[in-house]
């Protein structure tokens, strides 16, 4: 049964997402091995509960995710429903930002999800590519997808935070998804935000876990945290259960409460777990548990890693960063 979920608008665009949006990285096993039936009903659940954002990427299961998106956006009315991906990246160090490859990869992923047009493309993590060659280059090319009628609106996606501040100005995005920057550990994101707003740019947060640094799972092989950063969050996981409560609900409350971002992307291969988390969003916010969990990561407060080509990364932000598990400070 569908959930009255609120909606919230994307910058200056015709778009209202659900403050909850379903991450489909689950369903191309980029967190590890899944139920191939469980995954599928994992989507089924989320658009059958009343979310009506899915993300997806061609990178995701190399391109696994948007085919069995595939199997089951058909049938769902198509207007009920806000579908994104993304291009350029293609496998772990396979990028591609050119124009030739922006076209050949939008009529992929319209075939692999069995769609007529897709809502939202997003460069996907472009610190890894030339950004002088994205906004020269790739989103122009988008912008012709959106002329061709198969895309609505274009967008990037990355890691750092300094990227963002340069392309938005450039007033050729309508919305970005940045990750694991609007967290209980790092809000690093509201320092640009009042840019994206100014240029009418719709901002979506994801990975409200981190990767899964804010949960009592395993951390996925290629996660970046060093032992010291580990050992906090965990410390923060055990505080949270000593109160009657876990990190995991705390922290999804925390990243959803924030209507300055259009939603919040999360995903999951497991039905029940998308099931809890709309639950979750759904009760009220505990302020002193927010407060309380906070100061016990405030060792770790907005830490980052380096990520992508030197030059696009995080490096002279005034915060600090670990590297080899030492405290690099950058004033």
């Amino acid at each position: 049964m569908a959930t009255s979920l609120e909606k919230r608008k994307l910058g200056r665009t015709s778009i209202e997402l659900t403050a909850l949006g379903f991450g489909a990285s689950s369903i191309g096993a980029e967190f590890g091995q899944f139920d191939l039936r469980e995954s599928l009903a994992s989507v089924r659940t989320a658009i059958d509960s009343g979310i009506n954002f899915i993300d997806t990427a061609a990178y995701y299961g190399r391109g696994m995710s948007e085919v069995l998106l595939g199997q089951i956006l058909p049938s769902y009315p198509r207007e009920s429903l806000i579908i994104s991906t993304k291009l350029g990246r293609y496998a772990p160090r396979h990028f591609d930002f050119s124009a030739k490859r922006v076209a050949e990869s939008i009529d992929v992923s319209l075939e692999r999800m069995r769609l007529d047009y897709i809502d939202m493309v997003f460069c996907h993590d472009i610190e890894y590519g030339d950004i002088q060659q994205v906004i020269d280059e790739t989103l122009p090319a988008l912008k012709r997808q959106v002329e061709l009628g198969k895309v609505r609106y274009v967008g990037i996606s990355g890691y750092p935070m300094k990227n963002f501040q340069r392309v938005i100005p450039t007033g050729l995005l309508d919305c970005v998804i940045t990750y694991n920057h609007y967290t209980l550990q790092n809000d690093m994101a509201l320092q640009w935000q009042p840019l994206a707003k100014e240029f009418g740019v719709g901002v979506i947060n994801a990975a409200p876990f981190s990767a899964r640094l804010l949960t009592d799972l395993p951390l996925p092989i290629w996660h970046k945290a060093p032992e010291h950063v580990r050992r906090i969050a965990a410390k923060a996981s055990a505080w949270c259960k000593a109160q009657g409560t876990t990190i995991e609900k705390l922290a999804l409350q925390f990243s959803v409460s924030n209507k300055n971002f259009s939603s919040c992307l999360v995903g999951s291969a497991i039905p029940t777990e998308v099931t809890q988390w709309i639950s979750w969003i759904q009760e009220p916010l505990d302020p002193q548990l927010i407060q309380g969990v906070q100061e016990e990561l405030k060792p770790i407060r907005n830490w980052y890693y380096v990520e992508g080509r030197p030059e696009n990364n995080d490096l002279q932000w005034p915060d600090f960063i670990y590297e080899n598990d030492s405290l690099i400070h950058h004033e």
